[in-house]
């Protein structure tokens, strides 16, 4: 088996005008190409290995063989973080019924998430994610550096937000706040929701 890119559910201009189709097509098609095609790669090395699945490297990094561990990590973890990502994002979606609750009873209110999280994103240091997960059943915010995956960390992922420049540099340069606040009319609640299983 051999990793594939996914297709999007929506077209590349269809996040206007908070994420551009520049933007969106140039992330799709060459940055995560790039992942999907350096993890089939790498995986050539080992074909006993070509047939898991991406969560199943990621959640047993270990376990994977020294030579090529480092690039499933990064290169796994660029394509699973992508593929989480790209579901994650629809315009006009509004935060209501579980999940708001859930982020009502875990941080006071979605304000007070929103401040915190959009925070946590700003202050990452160089390139990576930030990211509400469910550790242990709550509801945590966390980040990741590079490509790094919070299901290697066993935690379940539930909202993410790539804040290497690449996903926004085009439009917002170097404006990360300005970018995290655009993320925040791009999200699709119905999607994080079922991430809460």
């Amino acid at each position: 088996m051999t990793h594939k890119l996914p297709s999007l559910h929506y077209s590349y201009d269809s996040l206007e005008p908070f994420i551009d189709a520049k933007t969106m097509e140039i992330h799709h098609t060459k940055h995560h190409k790039t992942y999907v095609d350096k993890l089939n790669t790498a995986l050539e090395k080992h074909p006993e290995l070509q047939d898991k699945a991406v969560e199943e490297l990621l959640e047993n990094l270990s376990e994977i063989p020294e030579d090529i561990r480092k690039a499933v990590r990064n290169h796994g973890g660029g394509h699973w973080n992508h593929s989480f990502f790209w579901r994650l994002l629809k315009k006009d979606s509004p935060c209501q019924g579980e999940i708001l609750e859930r982020i009502e009873n875990s941080f006071g209110s979605f304000e007070e998430f929103k401040k915190k999280f959009s925070g946590t994103a700003l202050n990452l240091f160089g390139s990576g994610w930030a990211w509400l997960v469910l550790n242990n059943g709550d509801l945590e915010i966390i980040t990741t550096s590079n490509q790094d995956c919070p299901i290697s960390e066993e935690k379940i992922p539930i909202l993410g937000l790539d804040v290497w420049e690449h996903a926004y540099y085009l439009k917002y340069q170097n404006k990360r706040a300005d970018y995290i606040e655009a993320f925040f009319h791009v999200i699709n609640w119905e999607e994080v929701e079922k991430n809460l299983i």
